[in-house]
């Protein structure tokens, strides 16, 4: 039998989805799993967005422009103005999602072998992506204890070496929900400057800040302009994860230019998805003001009642819809399975993602979980109940 590549054998399982066969298995035994493991909310996308694609009329789908229509990226243009970011149409490459956007950015940036460093705990699927352009993590580890804040500068000072070529953050955050200060991004700014280094910011969920909080983009910070990689998606924004839209915003054009020649080879971003993105830019305020209201509903309630949990800790997010919580187990990879195929409440058990794959450093995250607060507040409610019994009853315990 031929051998399987030392690239695909390296590729890691994503601690999102790999315990899918377990979740299955429970539901074909009767159980009803309540899904916290993934970032697919419930709530409705745009109707506008809906309607521009039942009312389409065309009779061949074709090809879109290598660089995504043009008449969608002066659209997400002026969107972009509309929040205070100075960004032209030509500034804009729509990928097929914001996963593209991100590879095609690493491999436009970085040979193999280079190194980005990245604050952990990180989106997984990171790993993958620097995997897959054969780039090293480096990662800079947050703590929970202080709510996931950006670690100083200083311990990003120490990591960079004569092979790094980037940092990448993810502002609000995921798994975390942190929202970075505009105070720590201009520190940030000033050392990618001093060592002319890329900054990737994932932006994806700049929509969703709570409490006051404002997400600075990378692209308002001076001085750094060139050497921004802004990485943006219609998924989580408009609740239109399966259009598979994502975009890739560069103000450098020796990189456009390099992130064209990828995005030529993959032909062309989803049309449909496209036109249903472009729609979507019609969403009104009244949306995102009302599906705000409903996560910090959401987030209230999932993080009041896990931190009423002897042993649990949960920091209150400012941004997305994740929380990360520490928990009193031996191994989160280990509970969130024993849930599955263990336990339940009145017929109910619980899907989370362990949080030891958002963790590039060996053994971190052992005892932490990420939670997706994209259902509703009854679903969420028996949630936190089925954790409150089941960590009484996990053997792995530990106080």
């Amino acid at each position: 039998m031929p051998n399987i590549s030392s690239i695909g054998q390296a590729m890691p399982s994503s601690p999102i989805r790999k315990l899918m066969p377990f979740a299955n298995a429970a539901k074909a035994a009767g159980k009803r799993v309540i899904h916290l493991n993934i970032g697919q909310p419930d709530i409705a996308t745009p109707e506008v967005a809906l309607i521009e694609l039942r009312n389409d009329t065309r009779t061949v789908v074709e090809y879109s422009p290598s660089e995504g229509y043009a008449s969608y990226r002066s659209g997400l243009s002026s969107y972009y103005k509309g929040v205070g970011i100075n960004v032209e149409a030509d500034d804009i490459i729509v990928t097929t999602g914001g996963s593209e956007a991100l590879v095609f950015g690493f491999m436009s940036c970085m040979d193999p072998g280079d190194e980005v460093i990245i604050p952990e705990p990180f989106y997984a699927n990171y790993r993958g992506f620097a995997q897959m352009a054969g780039v090293k993590i480096v990662p800079v580890t947050a703590v929970i204890d202080d709510g996931f804040e950006l670690p100083p500068v200083s311990e990003f000072e120490k990591k960079i070496t004569s092979k790094t070529k980037a940092i990448l953050i993810c502002n609000p955050g995921n798994p975390t929900g942190k929202v970075y200060s505009p105070e720590s991004l201009e520190k940030l700014a000033s050392i990618v400057k001093e060592n002319d280094l890329y900054l990737f910011s994932d932006e994806v969920y700049r929509e969703f800040c709570y409490d006051g909080a404002v997400a600075k983009s990378v692209l308002q910070l001076d001085g750094i302009e060139n050497n921004v990689v802004l990485i943006d998606s219609v998924s989580k924004r408009y609740s239109m994860c399966g259009a598979r839209v994502g975009a890739l915003i560069t103000k450098n054009k020796g990189l456009k230019d390099t992130v064209m020649k990828f995005a030529m080879t993959r032909l062309s971003p989803p049309t449909f998805g496209q036109i249903a993105s472009e729609a979507a830019l019609k969403a009104s305020e009244e949306y995102f003001s009302d599906v705000r209201d409903r996560y910090v509903k959401r987030r209230d309630v999932l993080v009041e009642g896990l931190n009423a949990i002897p042993g649990v800790t949960c920091p209150k997010p400012g941004g997305a819809f994740y929380a990360v919580c520490k928990l009193p187990i031996d191994s989160s990879d280990a509970f969130c399975q024993w849930i599955l195929e263990h336990f339940s409440h009145e017929g109910d058990t619980v899907m989370m993602a362990p949080a030891s794959g958002f963790y590039a450093t060996e053994g971190a995250g052992s005892d932490e979980v990420r939670i997706a607060y994209v259902l509703d507040l009854p679903l969420l409610e028996k949630a936190v109940k089925c954790l409150e019994l089941a960590l009484e009853q996990y053997p792995g315990r530990t106080i």
